[in-house]
């Protein structure tokens, strides 16, 4: 039995999010509905997820000093990270002293934080099917993985991708040589953490990618069970989501192997919560990407198409609660850009944009905009996918971001 207890008490059951943006903020909210007391930590202040936590902290969660300060201070129940950048070895430290519980486990934190871990686990540990990959620390070493000797590398096209980021930055396609150095200076600028590693993959000439949302609950016999979302279709620009929806139509075949290879990873990295698994399919065939232990951006579109969505499972599923991940109805999400580079920008058009039937928006309050920050998104919920994703992104061009 659950026992949940009342927030700002002695008995409050208190949950801690590393990283608080927007989808941190739709954890928090699906949280508090639950009587849970939340503490938002981010970068800087004022970050979406901190405008709704009961408290708010801000330091550089990258410090092994600050965050292990911070979490002695604090003392939650569960610590839930929801970005990479952070001290994933104090995380695994504090969790074998008993100091706290980390959602999923501070392994998967510290595995899935980096490219490397991930891949390394999938592809060589589990077996898994994935593009094929090198490492390479150095422009030369980039140049000498694609090359390779006598024509045998990783070749043209390919992708190469910072060994830690998110949200896609510092990726790029590589066409061909000329492209190599452009490629190499974009990753080393978008890694989350300075590291000056990257990874190159070939380049899989996929019909198309999808997130697999995959949950591990708790289950009434007490034991962990495994319940997927059906399948997210999404477009990317430059590593970037820039809409999605759901359900995206599968072949049953390819739609049984990549509920096969989530519950392989899943089940590897353990521990309790939602999961966001990328996967690249061409027909029946399907290969391992990516997967974050966290809300996917890409399932922002579940709270318009979902009964629960990816926030109140990933709530209900950390707390030891039942879940619920039926499809209501197809759906589409479109992002809404800053545009614009200034502090605490307006936006025009929110009338018109809600007027496109069925549809809805989440203007996520960030502080500062960036021509290419994501700060907001347009959903739209219809009886037919392609309905939707017409009316999303109609939503989201009527909303204007400005200077005030």
């Amino acid at each position: 039995m659950t026992t949940l207890g009342t927030p700002l008490s002695p008995h409050a059951t208190k949950v801690m999010l590393l990283g608080s943006g927007e989808l941190g903020k739709e954890v928090l909210i699906a949280l508090q509905r639950l009587g849970v007391e939340t503490i938002a930590v981010d970068r800087y202040d004022n970050a979406p997820g901190q405008q709704v936590a009961h408290h708010a902290r801000t330091i550089t969660m990258s410090d092994p000093a600050q965050l292990k300060a911070l979490i002695e201070a604090e003392r939650p129940h569960l610590v839930v990270p929801e970005i990479e950048a952070i001290a994933t070895p104090m995380l695994e430290e504090l969790e074998a002293a008993g100091t706290v519980r980390v959602i999923p486990t501070a392994r998967a934190a510290r595995l899935t934080m980096d490219r490397e871990g991930i891949r390394v686990l999938a592809a060589e540990t589990l077996g898994l099917p994935t593009s094929p990959y090198k490492f390479c620390n150095s422009l030369q070493e980039l140049q000498a993985a694609i090359d390779g000797e006598n024509g045998q590398g990783i070749g043209y096209p390919c992708i190469v991708k910072p060994v830690m980021s998110s949200s896609g930055k510092g990726q790029s396609k590589i066409d061909g040589p000329a492209d190599v150095q452009k490629a190499w200076d974009y990753a080393m600028a978008g890694g989350r953490v300075s590291h000056g590693r990257v990874i190159v993959e070939g380049f899989i000439d996929f019909d198309y990618e999808i997130t697999q949302l995959t949950v591990r609950s708790v289950g009434a016999d007490g034991q962990i069970e495994t319940h997927f979302c059906d399948p997210i279709g999404h477009v990317q620009v430059s590593g970037d989501y820039v809409e999605s929806w759901q359900p995206h139509p599968m072949h049953p075949a390819a739609l049984e192997k990549s509920r096969q290879i989530a519950k392989a990873v899943t089940d590897n990295l353990g521990g309790q919560g939602l999961f966001g698994v990328e996967l690249f399919v061409k027909g029946q065939d399907v290969w391992f990407s990516e997967v974050s232990p966290r809300p996917h951006d890409t399932g922002l579109v579940t709270l318009c198409t979902q009964h629960q969505s990816e926030f109140e499972l990933h709530a209900r599923a950390i707390l030891g609660l039942p879940v619920d991940t039926r499809l209501r109805n197809p759906g589409a999400s479109a992002v809404i850009y800053g545009g614009v580079e200034a502090q605490g920008i307006v936006f025009d058009g929110v009338d018109e944009a809600l007027r496109v039937p069925d549809t809805d928006l989440r203007l996520f309050g960030k502080p500062e905009s960036f021509a290419k920050r994501r700060m907001g998104v347009a959903l739209a919920r219809a009886s037919d996918v392609e309905t939707a994703r017409t009316n999303a992104k109609l939503a989201a061009s009527k909303v204007k971001p400005r200077v005030a």
